[in-house]
Formats: structure tokens, sequence, C-alpha cells
């Protein structure tokens, strides 16, 4: 159960073949695209861009598990609006960043398989996060990702730290 990209993307170039983008590339437009279905109601895009057996972790306030409800229908996107203010892609995963206010700040970290289709959930509410990249041959990390929420100059928010 992929997904059919030449549905999202039909442009071609100059000779008439259609460009064949990076994963990373559709990894990107995929979790875009299921930003987009949540907040039109979209199921049938959601059940094909998230598997059905969604490997999901949450750190935060217990309250404030609001993908999770949303994807799951138990609440409806106009209740939380995710609307993420910076995305990047690292591998197979995608990290999307968004605040509303001083009060809520959020970043999705979502793990795709080689077809696009979402198969683990990380999300982080009201938490700094740094990113590391684990190099395998020296066992070395560096970051590569950390949360940027124009509020955390005005308040305290824990730290944690996701290896990949």
């Amino acid at each position: 159960m992929g997904i059919n990209h030449n549905e999202i993307m039909p442009e071609q170039d100059e000779e008439g073949i259609s460009p064949v983008p990076e994963p990373q590339t559709w990894n990107k437009k995929n979790v875009k695209m299921l930003y987009k279905a949540l907040a039109h109601g979209h199921t049938e895009t959601i059940a094909r861009l998230v598997a059905a057996d969604l490997e999901y972790w949450y750190h935060g306030p217990p309250p404030c598990q609001h993908m999770m409800k949303i994807l799951t229908g138990e609440s409806r996107h106009t209740e939380f609006k995710f609307k993420p203010r910076s995305i990047m892609t690292i591998g197979d995963r995608v990290i999307t960043e968004g605040w509303d206010g001083f009060k809520t700040y959020w970043v999705h970290v979502w793990t795709l398989n080689k077809e696009g289709v979402i198969m683990q959930f990380r999300e982080y509410f009201n938490t700094w996060l740094t990113v590391l990249l684990r190099a395998s041959e020296t066992r070395d990390e560096f970051p590569v990702w950390q949360s940027d929420p124009w509020e955390r100059l005005h308040r305290s928010l824990p730290d944690l730290v996701l290896a990949i």
C-alpha cells in the first residue's frame, strides 16, 4: 500500500519525462499532504499516508496528545490546529515544528518507509528537542537539528535528545 506519486506530481520536463525526486523530497511532500488532509478531514488520504500499525511515542503534558487524538478520530483537527512553521528531512525522517503563542510549542518526527508510508510518529509537546545523527562507523554523534521556538527566550522547556 504505497503512495501513487503520479497523482501528486504529474509535471514533466521539456522532453516529456517525469522527474523522479529523491526519497527525502517525497517524504516531505507526504508529510505536508498529511497535515493538509488532517485539516480538511480527508480520511482516505490519511489512511493511505499512515500505516494501520503506526508506532507512536509522546512526550509532554498528558492532556496535549492532540495529534494522536486526531489520527485516531477521537477529536477533529478543528479542536487543535497543527500548522507546521518549519519542515526538515533527515534520511527517512521528517521533522516538523510549530507553535501557537506562548503556551503551545510542538515538534513531530515522522518516519516513513521506502514506499512513503508513515510507520512511526514521535510527538514532543512543549519540549525543546535536539536531534543527533549517529555515524555508525565511528559511533560519533553530531547535532543535525534543534528546536527553535521563539518563545524559548520567554520560558523554560524540558530538553530531550533524539539520536538517529
